[in-house]
This record gives structure tokens, sequence and C-alpha cells, in this order.
């Protein structure tokens, strides 16, 4: 099976929903790989994996790590690189960090958070070559608390007018964060490249979250996770039967020990 082009990503629009989930290390990226059409891998991994409180102290190095592991360990999804705080502050600076993402990773396309005011910063991008994927509505880089958006007229105008303004600044694919459903709707409806929305509408064109929470391995539950297993049980499960064998002496047996 061929990778995901961005081609394949744009011709979803209305037709078929668009499956994202996120990874960070390389069996992950193995399992979710064979059923995602985009795998993002998110600076969320600041929060899921080192315990950050915000996903402001991760680093663009500490990124690139991560989505060398999970691009090398697809073959069929397209693989999204999250820039992370401040590595897009202008666009130059944009443009000499993509430049390194894509070419130290072999990622497919990036991610910025932001509407209207990084337009020229995704315009550059794109006319650079550079594939960009953009996230509105809640954005956690840029949030000091994480309430949804579009409760009142001038969000809604405002998030309304940032997806119109990144769709015309040639981005391929729009994050939805955290938006009033009906609001989600009408730009899903309004603009002509898909929608993923994360806490926002089952209308966008397609949905993510992130895969720690939706497989119950992360303690973070938002109303907008629906956690389709609970792996943390299974682990601690799994961890309990193993400190039982040691203590009982019954582990290593020996299947599990070399001999002459």
């Amino acid at each position: 099976m061929p990778r995901n082009t961005i081609k394949d990503i744009l011709e979803k629009k209305r037709k078929k929903p668009v499956i994202c989930l996120t990874a960070y290390s390389k069996p992950i990226a193995e399992i979710i790989d064979k059923y995602c059409d985009i795998v993002l891998v998110g600076d969320s991994l600041g929060m899921v994996l080192y315990g950050f409180k915000t996903t402001r102290q991760v680093k663009l190095e500490t990124m690139i790590l991560h989505a060398k592991a999970v691009r090398d360990s697809t073959k069929h999804s397209l693989v999204v690189f999250d820039m992370p705080y401040k590595s897009y502050l202008t666009k130059s600076i944009a443009y000499k960090n993509a430049k390194k993402i894509i070419k130290t990773t072999k990622c497919d396309a990036v991610k910025l958070e932001g509407g209207k005011k990084i337009v020229d910063i995704v315009k550059y991008l794109v006319k650079k070559k550079i594939p960009v994927m953009g996230h509105i509505g809640l954005l956690p880089q840029h949030s000091i608390n994480f309430k949804s958006k579009g409760k009142n007229l001038i969000q809604r105008k405002q998030i309304f007018e940032d997806a119109i303004a990144l769709t015309n600044a040639g981005v391929f694919c729009i994050v939805i964060e955290c938006v009033i459903e009906s609001l989600a709707k009408k730009i899903t409806d309004s603009i002509s490249v898909p929608t993923v929305g994360i806490g926002s509408s089952k209308h966008c064109d397609g949905q993510i979250l992130v895969t720690d929470d939706m497989i119950g391995l992360s303690n973070f539950n938002p109303k907008f996770v629906k956690k389709y297993s609970n792996i943390r049980k299974i682990i601690e499960k799994s961890v309990r039967s193993y400190c039982r064998d040691v203590r009982n002496k019954k582990f290593p047996s020996s299947k599990h020990v070399y001999k002459f």
C-alpha cells in the first residue's frame, strides 16, 4: 500500500472521513499506520511523555528525534510534524526549521498553530514547497486555560476568518480544536480543504485524538475523548503477574534461561 499524499488527503473532502491519530514512538506508529490516513507527531508529547504542564517546553530537537522514529516506522500514513512553540516566529525562522525538519525526519508536512496572524508564514512555506496543516480554535501553545472556543460572536468571527485565511494561504488541511459544533460545521461547509476535528464536531471531514488518551494509557479525561480501551489496566495486570512470578521464583523458568 503506497504512502498517502497531500493530494490523497485533499480528495477526501466531503467524500471519506480523514482518520488521524498521534504517535511519538516506533511501536505505536507501526500499529496505527495500517489504519490512519494521517499520523501526527504532536507536540502534545511534552505533556503525554515528559510530564510538562504545557507544550511550550517542547524543544525542536526533541520533536525531531520522535518524528524520525515515527516516519521510519510507517509505510502508509502521511506523517505530519507539529512545529513547537517559537519555532515559526518569522518567515525565515519557520523556513529554516521546516527545511531542517523535512530533511532530517522525512516527514511529509508540518503543522502550525494560528490563523490570520501566521498567514504570511504559511504562504511563504507553501511557496517553498513545504506542505502545511493549519490549526485553529483552541491553540495549546498559546492558551492559558483550555476551554472551548466560539461561544461568543467575536470568537466565532475570528475563528471563521482564520479558517478562510489559512485556506487561501494554501494549507492542505485544518485541525479545528475544541470549537462549538455549529461553528465547526460552518467552517467545514465553507472551505475547500478537509477539516479535522478534535473536540469539535462529527461534521468535520475527519477526526484526531491523542492515541495515549484514546487507548486509556494516559490519565487525561477531557469531555471530547472516548476511551476505546484501558491499556493502563492491562499493563498493571501484567506487572502484577510479573512481580508475583519473581517473588515466587516462577520466573525465569527453564525455557527463559540459556544452557550449555
